[in-house]
């Protein structure tokens, strides 16, 4: 989040988050959006019963504590509240509940009162009351079929071709405890989405965590959390770590909630943020849930704005493998970004606190029991901190991405050229040399031969052909929620006008979903031409006559079918495009230095057509470009909205 200090961003995250539950001040401002919740017993409550169930929550959470003092395990109440966000109070579900003396709740007397409350209100729900629905979507599912539409129950073919990730492609009724043994990626639901254009199926994160009871184990992660929230999404019974970001940037461990403990990795001198979001999901059936998303675990993140969701369910195996100290395959990743957050020694605690049945005892058991064969996206992430010589700085930021795009099978081939396009909710301090940095680690070339060019060359190139998505002010102000809807997007003035600030790479973000604004993140990927085919191209996206579409033309062979081969890549996950995301490079082609500021994960995969290209995108293709002098970026420091508060 390059531009803004983490308390400018919480702030303004804050205010965001809360306008979700004030009333309108202005008669002529648009409708603010009711705290809606996601729970699996019903998704209607009268106020007056809401209001009651605040009140049990409140009695709930002090017994809780009273509990948990008396077993010596600390608790504080501003420990329930993210670090960075104060969310407002909001109405817990029905169905938080406790296992034996947590809560003064009776479980079966809240199920039959909520059942007269369905038979009252709603008896048109009272037969789908298994899985709750935002207020305007149908329940929305589809067959796992892969992205060339073929059935994806049939493991891919190991013969040396990229395996392909999964997205939706029909819509059928799927259980709310579906499973994606070859993984899923789908946009979030949001109350917003225009009915005509609401036509994919979609997670909710009730999807994500079905069935809730039968959750054994849980490592959970996001920048900003609303744990009172969260905690409904889980029985009180079953143990979570949940890994946050401390305010100061401190490496901490405290139990914030019974049977929950936050861990928070280390920030140098305070800056930068742990903004990971993932889930590990442990099943009491020995299945291991595998989510990687863009978003942060607040009421906003899956209800009023968009976010894209991966997940991948991993079966036991049938026995464990010994551990390998050398692996350097995908839950070997998990591993060590689980030890770079702070996780084991809070495992080590939950283990001590009486947590004895985990099904892992140690983050190398995540490799040893679970089968991850079927698990074909490749992991990216970025590690916070400075990482010297070629093994480390393989591991993290910007060249991960050129080792995974390689991985993949993706790399551009010669004589094409590589066309990026960009999606993301902040903006940074960018320069031609960091860009073409990252552009030549996206090429999946080897930071060897870029470090060792003289430095004065490198600061002096062309931008690449990179196109950064990012709202114009006027698709703010033109969305469901108005400007009260941008709370989460960030660009500073004093960056949009710097002087060799790349506003010609600037493009409209607008979602495939209509007028709701996204907060995924997002690289498109596509190889071009740069030979005669290409001619009438601009070889860069600085042009101000910029073709409108970059796609690759798909070749066919001698009977007219469509080659099989790679056209691109896809990047899905927390980091925007931004140096402190992807972080810098410095040092020699012998001896790399990259920096990053910032904790961030992301999963890649390759793209095989612009079919498949298409249903990957969130956004609408291709952007439309901005046109300098009319369009501007939305500057929430501007917003007039946003001032008032």
């Amino acid at each position: 989040m390059d531009g803004f200090d983490d308390e400018e961003i919480a702030r303004a995250l804050a205010l965001s988050v809360r306008e979700a539950y004030k009333p309108s001040k202005t008669s002529d401002r648009k409708p603010e959006p009711k705290e809606i919740i996601e729970i699996p017993s019903s998704d209607e409550e009268d106020n007056n019963e809401d209001v009651q169930l605040q009140s049990d929550v409140q009695r709930a959470i002090e017994a809780s504590k009273a509990q948990s003092a008396s077993s010596s395990r600390t608790y504080s109440p501003q420990d329930s509240i993210s670090p960075t966000i104060s969310p407002p109070a909001i109405s817990a579900p029905s169905m938080l509940v406790r296992s034996s003396n947590a809560f003064p709740f009776d479980r079966a007397q809240l199920e039959r009162e909520r059942l007269e409350r369905q038979k009252r209100l709603r008896p048109d729900l009272v037969e789908a009351q298994s899985k709750p629905q935002l207020d305007n979507e149908d329940e929305e599912t589809d067959e796992n079929v892969n992205m060339n539409g073929r059935s994806a129950k049939s493991t891919r073919p190991t013969t040396g071709k990229a395996p392909r990730a999964t997205t939706s492609g029909t819509q059928s009724k799927e259980p709310a405890d579906a499973y994606f043994w070859n993984g899923e990626l789908r946009q979030t639901a949001n109350k917003y989405v225009e009915p005509s254009k609401d036509t994919r199926p979609l997670f909710r994160l009730t999807d994500i965590l079905a069935p809730r009871d039968e959750i054994s184990f849980a490592i959970i992660s996001a920048y900003c959390v609303d744990f009172p929230w969260m905690y409904s999404f889980f029985n009180p019974s079953t143990p979570v770590i949940i890994v946050a970001q401390d305010s100061q940037g401190n490496e901490t461990m405290k139990e914030v909630l019974p049977n929950w403990i936050k861990t928070t990795p280390f920030l140098r001198g305070g800056r930068g943020c742990m903004h990971m979001k993932f889930m590990l999901i442990f099943y009491k059936t020995g299945r291991l849930r595998v989510v990687v998303s863009t978003a942060n675990l607040l009421p906003i993140d899956w209800r009023d704005i968009e976010n894209s969701v991966w997940v991948q369910d991993v079966p036991l195996r049938p026995r464990p493998i010994p551990h390998e100290s050398k692996a350097n395959d995908f839950p070997a990743a998990w591993t060590r970004i689980l030890h770079s957050l702070n996780v084991a020694p809070a495992l080590i605690t939950m283990v001590k606190n009486g947590h004895t049945d985990l099904p892992i005892s140690r983050l190398e058991d995540l490799r040893r029991k679970w089968d991850f064969s079927k698990v074909k996206i490749h992991l990216v992430p970025s590690l916070a901190g400075k990482h010297e010589g070629w093994p480390k700085v393989l591991q993290s930021g910007h060249v991960a991405l050129m080792k995974a795009v390689r991985d993949s099978g993706a790399r551009t081939p010669k004589g094409k050229e590589l066309v990026l396009e960009c999606q993301g909710s902040s903006i940074g301090t960018y320069s031609t040399q960091w860009v073409n940095e990252f552009y030549c680690s996206a090429r999946g070339d080897s930071a060897e031969e870029w470090l060792d060019q003289p430095k004065s060359r490198r600061t002096k190139l062309p931008y690449p052909p990179i196109k950064i998505l990012f709202p114009s002010d006027k698709t703010v102000k033109e969305s469901a929620l108005g400007e009260q809807g941008g709370g989460t997007m960030f660009c500073r003035r004093s960056q949009w006008e710097g002087a060799k600030f790349p506003r010609t790479l600037f493009h409209d973000s607008r979602s495939k979903s209509g007028g709701v604004l996204m907060h995924s993140k997002m690289i498109i990927a596509t190889f071009r031409d740069t030979g005669p085919s290409s001619k009438g191209k601009a070889p860069q996206s600085d042009s101000e006559t910029e073709p409108e579409s970059d796609d690759e033309v798909v070749e066919v062979d001698a009977q007219g079918r469509e080659e099989d081969k790679v056209i691109g890549w896809a990047y899905v996950g927390s980091h925007n495009f931004t140096p402190s995301a992807w972080g810098t490079l410095s040092g020699s082609g012998f001896n790399p230095i990259l920096n990053n500021t910032n904790f961030e994960l992301g999963i890649v995969f390759p793209l095989r057509s612009a079919e498949e290209l298409e249903r990957v995108a969130c956004w609408e293709r291709p952007p439309r470009k901005y046109v300098l002098g009319k369009d501007e970026p939305w500057m929430q420091s501007e917003s007039a909205y946003f001032a008032e508060e």
